[in-house]
């Protein structure tokens, strides 16, 4: 396997951004064009529910939206919340096993990191997104001077967090292989997507 590189991964949530805003719609299927399994597939994947999650929370945001539709919407948005954690705990898992294959010896004075790589790569995945809406921003023609000079403040900022995110991507990973750093995996368990925790759905089931 090769080693993971931040760039490499900044390009996939590119190509799903970009692949997804030829349809702009929030019903288009994903089709993903990277081997089921592959940490490409998985970042492609990562990103295309973060990208139709992004649009659903433009859509329910509407102030004229109509509460059967509201409903719907926050349905589909919690179940779009779970399907992202899922998907970032997948991502772990191929971490845990790339990091396996590279028979990597932890030092006696390596540090856990708190965050996982995969967990790294969801903030950088959102932050695309962010750049990706915030340049469209910048080149409005319907707003005044004002409004596109503070949209490109903030999408310097935004560039200037996603080189740092992308250096200390690179950063974790290296000290991984190196066994200055390990990572240790725990899963969200959400509750309230449960019907045996959550007890507003297991008191209805009993009753």
């Amino acid at each position: 396997m090769e080693k993971p590189q931040a760039q490499a991964c900044i390009r996939i949530f590119e190509q799903s951004i970009e692949d997804y805003h030829r349809h702009d719609d929030v019903n288009a299927p994903m089709q993903n064009p990277y081997p089921e399994g592959s940490l490409e597939y998985l970042l492609y994947k990562k990103n295309w529910i973060d990208t139709v999650q992004w649009h659903l929370e433009d859509l329910i945001r509407d102030p004229e939206i109509a509460p059967e539709t509201l409903v719907q919407l926050k349905r589909r948005i919690d179940a779009s919340n779970q399907e992202r954690t899922d998907t970032v705990e997948q991502m772990d898992d191929w971490f845990l096993h790339y990091f396996e294959q590279q028979k990597v010896e932890r030092k006696p004075h390596a540090r856990m990191n708190s965050e996982t790589p995969a967990w790294l790569l969801d903030r950088l995945s959102i932050l695309m997104l962010k750049i990706y809406h915030m340049r469209e921003q910048t080149l409005r023609t319907d707003v005044d001077e004002n409004h596109i000079a503070k949209c490109q403040q903030k999408l310097n900022v935004l560039m200037e967090q996603k080189e740092d995110l992308a250096r200390c991507f690179d950063e974790l990973v290296e000290d991984i292989l190196n066994g200055e750093r390990y990572m240790k995996v725990y899963r969200q368990m959400k509750m309230y997507n449960d019907a045996s925790l959550n007890p507003v759905l297991y008191k209805k089931a009993k009753s």
